[in-house]
């Protein structure tokens, strides 16, 4: 026989404001969300995604995307850029934290990795290629799909800057991505999760909107997950 589970204070008062079988509006979820007792820290607020896509198939399209959030992440997001001369100065005008070509590449090789989101010029993926095995298990490596790969480095940080995320299937066929913090108020959490959802919910390849999600649920960083109703984003 197992150990019982003992929770804590705040656990408790967590489990008591909702039912863990129910499924619940976004606008419901939030509210019960937002009531937990607060933290030391300001708790990231996460929309997780159970899809019905089997990832080791050969033929299926991995769902993934961008989605820029009307109200940002509520985190400031470190920018590198890989880029030379007059792209070089205009991504630095535009707020990179970090610019560079064959000495950022050194940095990077050099075990450096302060940094949240890497853009590159389509010239420099050459010679970021090298860095594959340091970016790619992080999630860092520029691509096109996600709008990383650019010859307009200034738009591309700002967009950033400003709430642009990307989403993307991992091998459990699940999609996990932050929609804001706890702080913001519930209009901005709202708006923000509805962003994201209609965009997963849109990218279904083979079929009708949403048909590819299984569940889907709303949580914080120290808190439990609440299921969502697909059919209110299936409309």
């Amino acid at each position: 026989m197992s150990p019982k589970i003992k929770l804590t204070k705040r656990q408790k008062t967590i489990a008591s404001q909702f039912e863990f079988d129910k499924t619940y509006s976004l606008k419901d979820a939030i509210a019960i969300l937002r009531k937990a007792p607060k933290l030391k820290f300001d708790e990231t607020v996460e929309v997780s995604f159970d899809l019905t896509i089997d990832p080791k198939e050969a033929q299926t399209s991995p769902i993934r995307g961008t989605v820029a959030l009307p109200h940002g992440t509520g985190k400031k997001v470190r920018v590198v850029v890989f880029a030379k001369g007059e792209e070089e100065r205009k991504a630095r005008d535009a707020g990179a934290d970090f610019v560079g070509a064959d000495d950022l590449v050194a940095k990077i090789q050099g075990g450096w990795t302060d940094f949240d989101v890497a853009v590159a010029t389509p010239d420099m993926m050459k010679d970021i290629a090298k860095l594959g095995k340091v970016l790619g298990p992080r999630g860092l490596m520029p691509s096109p799909k996600s709008g990383t790969v650019t010859l307009d480095t200034a738009k591309t940080v700002k967009e950033v800057k400003a709430g642009k995320i990307e989403f993307k299937m991992d091998k459990q066929a699940g999609i996990h991505a932050p929609v804001g913090k706890i702080s913001f108020d519930e209009k901005a959490l709202t708006a923000n999760a509805i962003s994201l959802i209609d965009a997963v919910m849109s990218s279904n390849p083979h079929g009708a909107k949403g048909q590819h999600v299984r569940s889907l649920y709303i949580s914080t960083t120290m808190g439990s997950g609440l299921k969502l109703d697909l059919a209110e984003f299936r409309k």
